[in-house]
């Protein structure tokens, strides 16, 4: 039992008093997982200058370590925003573009979509969608986790970090109702 985590939380946050976190990826995991994706990208964009879109929030803390791994140099980081979870543990299904990139920032250049899981994927066909339609001269998907049966929307992961099973989790940037992105581990929530 030495390695449940009990977690603490607000009773006004809508959820049980006393969640069990039990961990699924270290620190340690992440940061090789992080490391090896970042050589990858450094190989296949040698003598290019990518631009960098994250997926806003959960992809902040894996978007920052990565390309403080990376050796290629970056044009520019971008940020854009996707909700369809709210405060539940499942997705809506209805996909928000909260915050979007106006067109010229990634016309014509090489992009890469950085994102904390993909699951539905419905988040990141959208996310695709909007940025194919500004015209870059290529596309990539880069996602640390992939949990593959919960797809809905055929996706493909051009570089992916590790794959999960269809348990709910938290941790490294990963939420459930805005909290627990700080730890730095990955866990699964169990009530």
């Amino acid at each position: 039992m030495a390695h449940i985590l009990h977690w603490i939380t607000r009773a006004s946050s809508g959820y049980p008093l006393m969640s069990t976190l039990v961990p699924l990826i270290s620190q340690a995991e992440i940061a090789d997982t992080v490391a090896r994706l970042a050589q990858t990208l450094d190989q296949d964009y040698a003598g290019k200058s990518p631009v960098v879109v994250g997926v806003l929030k959960g992809a902040f803390i894996f978007l920052s370590d990565l390309i403080r791994q990376m050796q290629t140099p970056i044009q520019r980081v971008e940020l854009i925003r996707l909700s369809s979870y709210g405060a539940a543990t499942n997705s809506s299904g209805n996909v928000k573009v909260l915050m979007d990139l106006p067109p010229d920032l990634v016309a014509g250049q090489d992009v890469i979509l950085v994102e904390d899981i993909v699951d539905t994927g419905r988040s990141t066909s959208v996310a695709l969608a909007n940025l194919a339609a500004c015209g870059p001269a290529s596309l990539k998907l880069c996602s640390l986790l992939d949990k593959p049966s919960r797809r809905q929307v055929a996706i493909t992961i051009d570089y992916l970090g590790l794959t999960i099973p269809d348990r709910f989790i938290v941790g490294y940037g990963l939420d459930r109702n805005e909290q627990y992105r700080q730890l730095p581990g990955i866990f699964v929530m169990e009530a």
